[in-house]
């Protein structure tokens, strides 16, 4: 009988330490608080399509570096190809 006591002591002691690990007493509070949860989802969407501006311009940035870098070898059809990319972007670029 003893050992089932202590048994199901250890396993409350578990599920509690569970529980404050997964911060589920901080989700319920923000869930009564809406407009704080408002609040941090907006933060967060914007943090997040601005990191996405940030990656895309860098990761646009190096495709056209390459480009322009394949398009300086004067390589045949892929050369001139590339060069028409190239100008497209720069003059959208000057608008």
């Amino acid at each position: 009988m003893e050992d089932r006591v202590n048994r199901v002591y250890e396993l409350t002691v578990w599920l509690a330490n569970e529980l404050e690990k997964s911060r589920i007493a901080d989700y319920t509070q923000l869930l009564h608080r809406p407009f704080r949860l408002i609040w941090l989802n907006l933060l967060s969407g914007t943090a997040r399509g601005v990191g996405y501006g940030i990656g895309l311009t860098l990761f646009g940035a190096t495709i056209i570096y390459l480009l322009q870098a394949l398009g300086a070898l004067n390589l045949p059809i892929i050369g001139d190809y590339i060069a028409d990319l190239v100008r497209i972007v720069q003059r959208q670029l000057q608008l």
